[in-house]
């Protein structure tokens, strides 16, 4: 089995791998700065969720080939008996079309416009619930589980392989919580509302109107990192299947003496994340 990681070009025709040029409107960068998130930008065609669920669908077998490369896996994560999360992190190393997709231009345009700077990859997440008895993913902030890197410029683009609403457990946003303070994580795959206990009272009345995200597959969001997001139970008859990428501009850096992630060597604190396992983009 071979680590794709340690190429850092496409290996296969499925995307768009010209020279990136900007897909976002000047309105929609302002609206991400504003609002802490944008949805509904179309990234990916049918053909290509189609070879990527094809992809993840093997990855739901314990026993596939390349097993050992990933940096988490949970066939399971949900801490709630009756709901079933699949949460993985590290499925470029894998297969070709996870691979591929950081590389895919209008993907590192997007990155680039709205960090401001040069996109460098941090790492991937897959998130799949299936139908009836997908589980939650709690409401969060995405820095709170990476203050292992310093400055905070990162960015997540969210990308359904499905079509997603709020019956099959798609994602929401708090608009303009991105100007909060971090706030204590929660359990990322317990309950909904664990991190209401940390919240003012203006906050918790935020958290009461969210913007339920409807998006067809492919037509991915984007938001910063402070923004708090979650999302539903899936209890439809349908999957809810979503490839996740986390950019950090280049030049952020380590902040810790132990790995960045599981099987990835130590980044010194204070040197800028770079080489195999975080390749620059664009």
């Amino acid at each position: 089995m071979v680590d794709l990681s340690t190429t850092h070009e496409p290996v296969s025709n499925l995307f768009d791998h010209g020279e990136p040029s900007d897909v976002l409107t000047a309105e929609q960068v302002e609206k991400f700065h504003q609002d802490g998130y944008i949805d509904g930008i179309p990234l990916l065609d049918d053909q290509q969720c189609d070879a990527l669920c094809n992809e993840l669908s093997n990855f739901f077998q314990p026993e596939h080939e390349g097993r050992e490369l990933w940096h988490e896996y949970h066939t399971n994560e949900s801490t709630i008996p009756e709901q079933t999360l699949f949460h993985a992190l590290g499925a470029w190393r894998l297969r070709p079309g996870f691979h591929d997709l950081l590389w895919h231009a209008p993907v590192v345009a997007a990155a680039r416009q709205l960090l401001g700077a040069p996109p460098r990859f941090w790492h991937d997440q897959l998130f799949c619930k299936p139908a009836h008895h997908g589980g939650v993913v709690a409401w969060h902030q995405d820095y709170s589980y990476w203050t292992r890197t310093q400055p905070m410029q990162h960015l997540t683009c969210w990308i359904p392989l499905d079509d997603c609403d709020e019956e099959n457990g798609s994602i929401q946003y708090v608009a303009q919580s991105h100007r909060w303070d971090l706030i204590a994580k929660p359990e990322l795959a317990g309950e909904m509302d664990g991190i209401r206990e940390n919240l003012t009272a203006e906050q918790r009345e935020a958290m009461d109107h969210p913007h339920q995200v409807i998006a067809r597959r492919g037509h991915a969001a984007f938001h910063h990192p402070l923004t708090v997001h979650g999302s539903q139970a899936n209890a439809s008859d349908r999957p809810r299947r979503v490839a996740v990428l986390n950019f950090i501009a280049d030049g952020v850096t380590s902040a810790t003496d132990e790995p960045l992630l599981e099987g990835v060597p130590v980044v010194p604190p204070g040197e800028p994340l770079a080489g195999q396992f975080f390749p620059r983009l664009g």
